[in-house]
């Protein structure tokens, strides 16, 4: 398995809270906040693979583009980042040691933290 940095998906979390589009909540909440299945499937027909890898911090690059397993480490619900998707992802990051997603996901946590 070939894990490494979105950069594209990272940029899109610092834009969105730079923009003020995130939710400062809890790491404990991610369980209820990150989309379901049927959600990302939803957003997947409508919106494509592109878009919906904008919403990850890590990828496979290993998987092919075109399937959802490929996108890992997801930060947001589709709409706004959720610091509860930041702070788990750098959690898991940590434990797989993707040390360059880790240090992306502190970095974004400092941003919100910070706002």
């Amino acid at each position: 398995m070939s894990v490494e940095l979105n950069k594209r998906g990272y940029e899109h979390a610092r834009r969105l809270i730079e923009q003020g589009r995130f939710v400062a909540d809890d790491r404990d909440l991610w369980s209820e906040h990150q989309p379901s299945a049927r959600q990302e499937n939803e957003f997947i027909a409508e919106h494509g693979p592109g878009e919906y890898a904008r919403w990850h911090l890590g990828v496979d690059t290993a998987v092919p583009e075109d399937r959802k397993a490929r996108y890992r480490f997801p930060y947001g619900d589709f709409e706004k980042l959720h610091r509860c998707g930041v702070l788990s992802a750098e959690v898991r990051a940590g434990q797989y040691k993707h040390l360059d997603i880790e240090i992306a996901a502190a970095h974004l946590h400092g941003m919100i933290d910070a706002k």
